[in-house]
C-alpha cells in the first residue's frame, strides 16, 4: 500500500474505464467514510468515472475479506479498496482481527487475480489515526491528517493496474 505521495516526484497516473470497488468497515466511520471519500476523489483525478466507483459497506475491518472477495469475483471490478480502522486495546482482540483481515484480503486478491489494497490502519490511538487517515490541508493543520491513506491507496490501486497491463502487452 505505501506509495511515495511527492507531486512533484511522480506524475498522476490515469487509466479511464477502470471499475474500481471500496469496500468500507462502518465501525470508526468518522475516519473509515473519510478514507473513502479521499480514494474516491483520487480514482477520479485518475480518469476513473464517478459511476465506475462501487461503494459497499461492512460492519466492521473483519468483514473486509470476505465482501472484498465476492465484489472481486463478481468480474465487475478492476481492483478493490478496502478500508478499516483497528485501535490497539487493553487485550489482544485487535492483533487477531487485523491478522485475519490482512491475511484475508491477500487470499482473496490471489484467488481471484483481482488486486485487493489494504486500506487498514492498525493505530494506538484515535490521534495516530486521525493523522493518517485525514486529507492533507495545508491551511488547517489542526483538523486535518499528515498521510492521508485514502489517497494513497487510490494511487497504489492504479499503479498497478497499469502495471499489470504491461504485463498483458508483453
Amino acid at each position: 500500500m505505501a506509495v511515495e505521495m511527492n507531486a512533484e516526484a511522480r506524475p498522476q497516473p490515469t487509466r479511464a474505464g477502470s471499475v474500481v470497488g471500496i469496500v468500507v468497515s462502518d465501525f470508526h466511520a468518522e475516519l473509515t467514510n473519510a478514507m473513502a471519500d479521499s480514494a474516491e476523489r483520487e480514482l477520479e483525478a485518475c480518469g476513473v468515472e464517478d459511476d465506475d466507483i462501487i461503494v459497499i459497506h461492512v460492519p466492521g475491518t473483519f468483514e473486509l475479506p470476505f465482501v472484498a472477495r465476492r465484489l472481486a469475483a463478481s468480474n465487475e471490478v478492476d481492483s478493490v479498496l478496502c478500508f478499516g480502522l483497528v485501535l490497539r486495546g487493553e487485550t489482544e482482540h485487535d492483533r487477531w482481527v487485523t491478522e485475519g483481515c490482512v491475511h484475508g484480503i491477500m487470499q482473496a486478491s490471489l484467488e481471484t487475480d483481482v488486486p485487493i489494497h489494504l486500506g487498514v490502519l492498525t493505530c494506538a490511538t484515535m490521534e495516530q489515526a486521525r493523522a493518517r487517515a485525514l486529507p492533507v490541508d495545508e491551511d488547517d493543520d489542526a483538523t486535518t491528517g499528515h498521510s492521508d491513506k485514502g489517497r494513497e491507496v487510490a494511487r497504489a490501486a492504479i499503479e498497478t493496474l497499469l502495471a499489470l497491463d504491461e504485463i498483458e502487452e508483453l
